[in-house]
């Protein structure tokens, strides 16, 4: 009921972060292919992060 007060977590962050790069890589997919690599790249290390405070938990 009260959820809308609830503060994200740093990994919810990262993760939401995720989602709206891998989105935007895959538009870029069929416009500029050098820009959606670099999308990916970025996800990539975003995933790594998000992996690493996965662990610690």
């Amino acid at each position: 009921m009260f959820g809308i007060f609830k503060r994200k977590s740093e990994l919810e962050k990262l993760q939401d972060s995720y989602k709206k790069i891998m989105e935007e890589a895959f538009k870029l997919q069929s416009i500029n292919r050098t820009d959606s690599d670099k999308k990916y790249y970025e996800a990539d290390m975003l995933m790594k992060k998000i992996e690493s405070l996965q662990s610690k938990q």
